[in-house]
């Protein structure tokens, strides 16, 4: 009889570690832009949009606000994004691409070829793992 506590009986810990290892590869490509794995994801979406509120964000990388505001201090800091208040809320801060952060969408296209092949599946294989793991996601966010 399993008692549900066996790691090896778990769907969360695969998911975890592949996760953690997919990161970690993701470490060398993103050292030579001075750029986190959480950064870059700020800057992916930064450059697909152009520009959104802090809390938009968020909401679109799943990262709450004690996680979001250090990492885009740095990024300020860094001189690749600029936080400014709403004028018509103060509470919004809006963030954008400093000419900085935009130059360096150009270098960041070499971070996918540099991961290509990272994970060990087939084409087929990768469509339908993200297929699977967005269905999931979407299901979990009803909750």
């Amino acid at each position: 009889m399993t008692s549900g506590l066996h790691l090896d009986d778990q769907l969360c810990f695969p998911l975890y570690a592949c996760a953690k290892e997919v990161v970690r590869q993701y470490r060398k490509p993103l050292e030579q832009l001075h750029l986190t794995y959480t950064q870059y994801l700020v800057m992916m979406v930064l450059w697909e949009t152009g520009g959104m509120t802090e809390g938009e964000l968020g909401n679109r990388l799943y990262l709450d606000s004690g996680t979001l505001a250090p990492l885009l201090k740095r990024l300020e800091k860094a001189g690749l994004i600029r936080r400014v208040r709403l004028e018509h809320n103060e509470r919004k801060l809006f963030l954008s691409l400093t000419e900085q952060g935009e130059a360096l969408q150009e270098q960041a296209k070499d971070v996918a070829a540099a991961m290509q092949g990272c994970i060990p599946l087939s084409e087929q294989e990768l469509t339908l793992l993200k297929t699977l793991l967005n269905r999931a996601l979407a299901g979990m966010e009803r909750k």
